[in-house]
């Protein structure tokens, strides 16, 4: 009897460690740039690339502008986003609070995507969404400006360094996103044949 209660805590203990972990990319809930909570869970059955920013990088510039055009480009339809997230770590290069981050980005590069609140990607004290990230690309940043590419389903499909132009990575972003619209557009028309089966089922009959 004391085995099977034994083995039943390991086994309620795995349960807890894997749902404290997450399933996926968009199981997890971050801080919003305001410091609310925020689910991931929002951008479920879309590609998102997810980026650890600074705002005084000798890469900020051209990353920002890239970024942008990028998220112009692929957003359209909602299949896309830009996820970023500020992080101090690498060379101190984002020393602004949250406002300010916000005022830079807006104003320096109009940006849409969402900016997410300042967070650790590495170590101890790092967010558990990098954490996930990390550890299923095996690609941990030791830099400003690492690149996560997560498809629909929340799970890492690539990941780039600070130095890999967002002009080398465009085409398998470019092939993740048609996949979502490829998969949504089947979706839809399996739908319009049902309902239009079904609607067939049910109409009435002519009465003699």
């Amino acid at each position: 009897m004391s085995g099977l209660r034994t083995l039943t805590l390991c086994l309620l203990y795995y349960v807890t460690l894997q749902g404290c972990r997450g399933e996926d990319f968009y199981s997890f809930t971050v801080k919003d740039h305001e410091g609310n909570d925020f689910s991931l869970e929002k951008y479920r059955g879309k590609v998102t690339l997810v980026v650890n920013v600074a705002s005084q990088c000798g890469y900020t510039d051209s990353t920002y502008r890239a970024l942008k055009k990028l998220h112009d480009i692929l957003s359209y339809g909602d299949f896309f986003s830009v996820l970023a997230f500020p992080c101090n770590q690498f060379g101190d290069q984002e020393p602004l609070d949250m406002p300010d981050i916000i005022q830079f980005v807006t104003t320096e590069y109009k940006v849409e995507f969402p900016i997410f609140n300042k967070i650790s990607v590495v170590g101890e004290h790092a967010d558990p969404a990098f954490k996930f990230l990390i550890e299923n690309s095996s690609v941990v940043p030791d830099w400003n400006f690492y690149k996560y590419l997560v498809d629909e389903t929340g799970h890492v499909i690539g990941a780039w360094g600070t130095r890999t132009p967002m002009e080398d990575v465009f085409d398998d972003i470019q092939a993740a996103v048609q996949k979502v619209k490829a998969k949504r557009a089947r979706n839809a028309g399996g739908e319009q044949k049902q309902e239009k089966k079904e609607g067939k089922s049910e109409a009435p009959k002519d009465e003699l």
